[in-house]
């Protein structure tokens, strides 16, 4: 993992040390910034442990542990709201079996959920991994969820 981490660093390396985007970086390559590389990360940008940890914890697209193949994420955003998303997030837990910020046991899907999506004049909004569905009613949860099974 340190080799890793220092090829990512020197390849984001322009100008002074950029904690986001040296994470987003690995992330990418990885899938996850893994918290063992938190010490390495720290020392070649010159910051604490602390600080890297506090930006992963900031950031909820930043992640510590690997996702599951497919990421669900429901837009919680205030026409969502209105228009039911908290039914929708409710059987998506149901029918996965696992809370919000988890995956699945066999590690096909992550459920988190998200501020926004950008897609508020057909609320709600729920993104499965680049594909967004609008208009989500709790009916249709099985049905989008089967195309990813």
């Amino acid at each position: 993992m340190h080799e890793l981490v220092e090829k990512i660093l020197r390849q984001v390396r322009s100008g002074p040390p950029n904690i986001l985007k040296a994470l987003l970086a690995l992330q990418q390559q990885v899938g996850h910034v893994p918290v063992e590389a938190i010490p390495d990360i720290a020392h070649n940008l010159g910051t604490t442990n602390a600080h890297i940890a506090g930006v992963l914890s900031y950031y909820p697209d930043l992640r510590v542990a690997a996702p599951g193949r497919h990421v669900i994420r429901v837009c919680m955003g205030e026409s969502c709201y209105a228009n039911g998303c908290g039914r929708v997030l409710r059987v998506l837990q149901d029918s996965l079996r696992t809370d919000v910020g988890e995956t699945t046991s066999g590690g096909k899907f992550t459920l988190d959920t998200m501020s926004c999506a950008g897609n508020c004049a057909v609320s709600p909004t729920v993104l499965i991994d680049r594909d967004l569905y609008g208009r989500v009613l709790p009916s249709q949860v099985e049905t989008m969820l089967g195309r990813y099974r």
